[in-house]
């Protein structure tokens, strides 16, 4: 076997890695670069293999930056199936629409506004492109070996990131390789604890959260102090939120503090269609979530879901207190983006970031403490509040990826640091090899490597 990794090295997107298997060709998860612009150009690159020539993607999960070239993929030639669990299947069956009528707007706008260097500008792919990709989906149950491709046995395990996740295990009879996908957090509120797994005779293994851990503190207790504060100033609190997975954890977290009076009673709108449909796919397999059904039921109500985009824009005339979670989660893009423009002036509000900001993105621009952000053309003061609870992260940090790695009952032959910044993959590499006394490569971008 032979590994080639097209993605998530040097930066926490674009996963993708081609596992060569004799003539076969199997591409394990499928993701869009995001952040620094010679990031994102590596989207219009051509691959360095004819996409008609891989013979099935396995997924780990739906996110965009492992999901959201598959659209692209499909158009340009593949035609194998792409194999997840059901609720990634799911949840992809409203990710990349989305993802598609996203660019399609962005393309839009720019011919609109005269933006581009290109006439017309063209989006990635289309809405139509993400539907017609998804009929190559099949899903697989947990724990049970399928056959992508003659030879390669292929198990999926749960990894507690998202609902669907799943740690991907393939083996071929002479050796094996289990890819990580994200991590999930051992204790977190809303999805189970990532399953331990008893190791593989390679590992590829993310290293988002390598060089750093996890606040203690109470996530309940932050987020409400932040809610409180914000609420005394008469102010929003605006949360970019990833409509899969976070906003489902910050709204069982307001009901909670609601349900305790540690916070006003104040109106809470998840301005996501895309999130209130992934609330669903989330309540259909509760199997995977800690909740019972009365948690799951008031779950669904805690929020008011805006619909439309007028509802939407006329949320941005209303004053505080209020909270209002919106997409997206490293402020790329979407509703929140135009809530930013609204709120971000006024030293009242507070702009919550609530997980990991890539390098390049808007979110880590505010995060790092600009006193202006670009938006639409235009610079956009940053007087409002900013937080960032790091905490309610979905992904697991350098010691909860390291008590992951104990549960093995052998040391893999070479440990791949992918899928993190290089100062994060670097300290999870160095963290790895002292420990635990791994031998650990960080691969190179579009970098092949035999696995003996």
């Amino acid at each position: 076997m032979k590994l080639q990794f097209l993605g998530a090295t040097d930066t926490v997107t674009g996963s993708k890695y081609l596992l060569h298997h004799g003539r076969s060709r199997v591409l394990i998860d499928c993701g869009l670069f995001q952040g620094y612009k010679q990031l994102r150009l590596r989207n219009w690159t051509e691959l360095p293999i004819r996409p008609a020539s891989i013979d099935a993607v396995i997924l780990t999960h739906a996110h965009i930056d492992h999901s959201g070239y598959l659209p692209l993929l499909a158009r340009d030639g593949f035609h194998g199936k792409v194999y997840s669990s059901a609720p990634t299947r799911d949840l992809c069956g409203i990710l990349l629409p989305d993802c598609g009528h996203l660019l399609e707007e962005e393309a839009e706008y720019a011919n609109r506004k005269k933006l581009s260097k290109h006439a017309p500008a063209l989006p990635l792919y289309t809405r139509n492109d993400a539907q017609r990709c998804l009929r190559q989906f099949h899903s697989q149950a947990y724990g049970k070996s399928f056959e992508p491709v003659p030879g390669l046995h292929v198990t999926l395990t749960p990894s507690g990131h998202m609902s669907g996740s799943s740690f991907v295990r393939i083996d071929d009879g002479r050796r094996s390789i289990l890819f990580s996908g994200d991590i999930g957090r051992p204790n977190d509120l809303v999805l189970k604890a990532p399953t331990a797994m008893d190791g593989a005779d390679y590992l590829v293994v993310e290293s988002t959260y390598g060089d750093r851990l996890h606040d203690t503190a109470d996530p309940l207790q932050m987020l409400g102090e932040v809610i409180n504060r914000t609420a005394l100033r008469g102010g929003v609190v605006l949360i970019p939120a990833f409509a899969v997975g976070r906003a489902q954890n910050l709204l069982h977290c307001i009901h909670l503090l609601k349900e305790r009076h540690a916070i006003p009673d104040i109106p809470v709108y998840l301005n996501s269609p895309m999130a209130a449909s992934a609330m669903q796919v989330y309540l259909k397999h509760q199997s995977e979530l800690r909740l019972n059904a009365a948690q799951c039921a008031a779950l669904a109500r805690t929020a008011h879901i805006v619909e439309t985009p007028d509802e939407s824009r006329e949320l941005n005339t209303r004053r505080g207190p209020m909270i209002i979670i919106a997409a997206s989660g490293m402020a790329t893009g979407g509703r929140v983006v135009h809530h930013l423009e609204a709120f971000a002036p006024d030293a009242r509000n507070t702009i919550l970031f609530a997980g990991y900001q890539a390098g390049g993105t808007r979110g880590a621009t505010i995060v790092g403490g600009a006193s202006s952000v670009r938006i639409h053309g235009a610079d956009v003061p940053v007087r409002a509040e900013v937080a960032n609870l790091g905490l309610f992260s979905a992904h697991a940090d350098a010691a909860e990826i390291t008590a992951w790695l104990e549960n093995f009952k052998a040391p893999p032959r070479k440990t791949f640091i992918t899928h993190g910044e290089p100062d994060a993959a670097d300290a999870m590499r160095q963290r790895i090899e002292r420990r635990l006394h791994w031998k650990c490569h960080m691969p190179y971008y579009l970098e092949t490597v035999n696995l003996d």
